[in-house]
């Protein structure tokens, strides 16, 4: 399969023009503009040494897993596997056996919240997330009190957008079971302790699953480090394609984790007595899986790792911080949430102008934002906001990208008067 072909190599300086010209979807033009694609917190855009290695699967290695003997299926079964292997280094795993494939983010916390709560929160037992959390993040486990009587806690936060450590801590007991927190909001860009959130956590005897959907194309990740009990990331924002994401599970935990869905590879034997169930961790991926969407994922965590994580966050740390500037220095504009730590994302309001119509005209100019609550409702209620805009930036965003932002920003100043 073909490899990664990024135009910055390791050792070289971070040109970013030269990255832009890797993702040919930049090179359009959106009612005669050139496109400036800030909605990377959405889905990033991919680069074409992704496109060639789905294409390339599909033109010359499409067959299934696992099951045949012939050379096609060897071939796919390889490119699986060993885009297994390449999520175990991006995150920092120690055992390749730790990492379930699955759709994205959302399934993954669903997965644990029907396979290792289902089996480990009881009536009384107590679920701790933030208030700053996705719709992906707070309903499995919502769902998951309703099915045992368990009590879904909420942390607060700052008005900055921090969570609150000493009221974090406090709502930490002996009935705590599970803590579900974000890496990076979604919704604000806070970049959230972990570090110190987890070791309180285990403290407390509760297990904890980090959304990392936002954190895995911005930050360097090493789940060891952490020590995260469960981590989840989505492709789809990583520069690979949609429909494909990672689970990270400790094997001790994964191996105590009875099936999800069942059929297809997550099954040993059948007989209509009994069924055995397969290793981990193929016991939990049931069915023909995502191939494609795994090679893919597999060549976007390729180029990634080319470009360098470390260089990638000291650049993109520097754009967000330029275009925060930009819009703290036009009048109108209020930044909702100002976290210690941020990443990737800048959310606003425009004075006198709804978000969704500030995201239309901003399109007219050729300018991608997102205008909505974010599935973060309750975060929107928190700020006391329906809506916001939100700039999200990625490895190939710049400060002109930032500018054309500023200067279509005040073309619906013009229009709203």
């Amino acid at each position: 399969m073909s490899g990664p072909t990024p135009s910055t190599t390791p050792g070289q300086r971070y040109d970013v023009e030269a990255i832009r010209s890797d993702f040919p979807v930049l090179a359009q033009q959106v009612y005669g503009h050139p496109l400036v694609y800030l909605d990377n917190a959405a889905t990033a855009q991919k680069p074409q040494a992704v496109i060639d290695a789905i294409v390339n699967y599909y033109a010359h290695d499409n067959a299934n897993v696992h099951r045949g003997v012939h050379a096609l299926s060897m071939r796919a079964t390889d490119g699986y596997e060993g885009a297994r292997e390449k999520v175990r280094a991006f995150i920092g795993a120690g055992d390749i056996k730790e990492i379930v494939f699955v759709r994205g983010t959302s399934e993954a916390v669903n997965l644990v919240a029907q396979s290792y709560g289902r089996a480990n929160v009881s009536e009384g037992d107590e679920i701790l997330i933030s208030a700053m959390e996705h719709h992906s993040n707070i309903v499995p486990w919502q769902i998951l009190c309703k099915q045992t009587g368990a009590i879904l806690r909420v942390a607060p936060i700052s008005h900055e957008g921090d969570i609150l450590i000493k009221e974090f801590r406090a709502l930490l007991n002996k009935r705590t079971k599970i803590v579900a927190i974000a890496h990076v909001s979604n919704a604000i860009g806070t970049v959230n302790p972990l570090e110190q959130l987890i070791d309180v956590a285990h403290a407390h005897g509760a297990v904890v699953l980090v959304d990392g959907a936002q954190a895995a194309p911005h930050l360097a990740v090493d789940v060891k480090a952490l020590d995260a009990d469960f981590y989840a990331f989505s492709g789809h924002k990583a520069y690979g394609p949609t429909g494909i994401g990672a689970l990270y599970v400790k094997k001790h935990i994964l191996e105590s984790m009875p099936p999800y869905q069942s059929g297809g590879d997550m099954i040993a034997s059948v007989s209509f007595e009994k069924t055995t169930y397969n290793a981990i961790p193929h016991r939990f991926e049931a069915g023909t899986p995502n191939i494609a969407g795994a090679v893919g994922l597999g060549a976007a965590i390729d180029y990634l790792t080319t470009l360098g994580r470390d260089r990638i966050v000291a650049y993109e740390d520097e754009v967000v911080a330029y275009a925060l500037d930009a819009l703290l220095s036009t009048p109108g504009i209020t930044i909702v949430g100002t976290p210690r730590k941020r990443a990737g994302v800048i959310s606003f309001t425009i004075d006198g102008v709804h978000p969704h119509d500030a995201g239309t005209i901003l399109d007219r100019d050729g300018v991608a934002i997102r205008a909505g609550h974010h599935c973060s409702q309750p975060l929107m209620d928190f700020y006391g906001v329906p809506a916001t805009n939100r700039a999200s930036f990625g490895v190939y965003n710049t400060r002109d990208d930032a500018d054309r932002l500023v200067t279509a920003i005040k073309k619906v100043q013009e229009v709203f008067g």
